[in-house]
């Protein structure tokens, strides 16, 4: 898959599957992309691939405690991807809608703040807020083992 922003300055590739899709409709997404909620493609960051010329800069942003870095067009201000504390820079939270082709999300998340004009499919995992551990597992162990490959990779030498 390829995306990108606004003005196609700043290109990237997806160069594997994604390995998880989410609906966000916490505030923080929603103040994020000014819209309902957040299409958000978990992959791992080694699997974005520039395209071009045009690098995206990034952005350090505070909500509460927590603390995210997410990646912009430094010419038209349109946010490409994310991180999530618990996945440090090992993962990235593509915005969906910055694909080329359309993503549906594989569970949706922070229902609680759902705008009203949206409706969640029927037979789609939807948590009130964040799944807890004693939900069913979202992805599979190969899944897990891309997360966990990923993390440790990330991980500084000792």
């Amino acid at each position: 898959m390829q995306g990108g922003c606004n003005c196609r300055y700043v290109r990237f590739r997806l160069t594997s599957a994604p390995i998880f899709v989410n609906g966000c409709h916490c505030r923080v997404c929603q103040r994020e992309t000014g819209s309902a909620l957040a299409i958000n493609v978990m992959i791992e960051a080694d699997q974005v691939e520039m395209l071009g010329e045009g690098e995206p800069e990034i952005v350090v942003t505070q909500s509460g405690t927590m603390v995210t870095r997410s990646a912009r067009c430094p010419r038209c201000g349109v946010g490409l991807w994310g991180t999530h504390p618990d996945f440090g820079d090992a993962i990235r939270f593509v915005r969906g809608g910055t694909l080329d082709e359309r993503v549906m999300p594989d569970a949706h998340f922070f229902t609680v703040t759902r705008h009203p004009l949206v409706q969640v499919p029927e037979g789609v995992p939807n948590f009130p807020g964040l799944p807890t551990p004693e939900d069913p597992p979202l992805w599979d162990e190969e899944a897990q083992g891309r997360i966990d490959a990923a993390m440790a990779a990330c991980l500084p030498e000792r």
